[in-house]
């Protein structure tokens, strides 16, 4: 028999404490049923599984970006790079179009990519579910690439620049 749970913990209070594991910055993108592009700065990301190939990320439920990403049939994850910061901020906001700023394309599945970043993960709409106050979303992926590039890094409601290798 289990102890009986406590209550929840304050939001606050929890959204402290998740802020205390570093995270990577992203920026996800898509096109909307009208084909317009569609960016937001993520920055729940994480990898899902290598076979299949696929990964995750999630969306507040409010976000006025939820229909555009429940909507796509493929979308693109784009890890920032320590030097993208003005990037992370200007996708981070609410506004007319965000593409005015970083050095974009068109990916393989028709998104938008983003040129200089650490890593990107262009992805065909795999499943997405309704969890708490968020949607996940995950992708399979089609086409990851890399550059040996440092990456931006988020911790304790703060951007960060990733410190020195522990071990080689």
């Amino acid at each position: 028999m289990h102890k009986a749970e406590g209550p929840a913990p304050d939001p606050q209070h929890l959204r402290q404490a998740l802020g205390r594991y570093a995270t990577g910055v992203t920026i996800v993108t898509c096109l909307d049923r009208d084909g317009q592009r569609v960016g937001l700065t993520a920055n729940s990301f994480n990898a899902l599984s290598l076979d299949p190939p696929l990964i995750l990320w999630s969306l507040r439920l409010k976000s006025p970006s939820l229909e555009a990403f429940a909507s796509a049939t493929h979308f693109a994850v784009n890890v920032l790079a320590h030097d993208q910061l003005a990037l992370s901020r200007h996708f981070s906001r609410s506004g007319a179009d965000k593409f005015t700023l970083g050095d974009w394309s068109e990916g393989a599945c028709g998104v938008p990519v983003l040129e200089g970043s650490a890593a990107r993960f262009e992805c065909a709409q795999h499943a997405a579910q309704e969890a708490g106050d968020h949607m996940l979303f995950i992708g399979r992926v089609l086409q990851a690439r890399e550059h040996a590039l440092a990456p931006l890094v988020y911790h304790a409601g703060r951007y960060r620049a990733l410190g020195e290798a522990l071990e080689d």
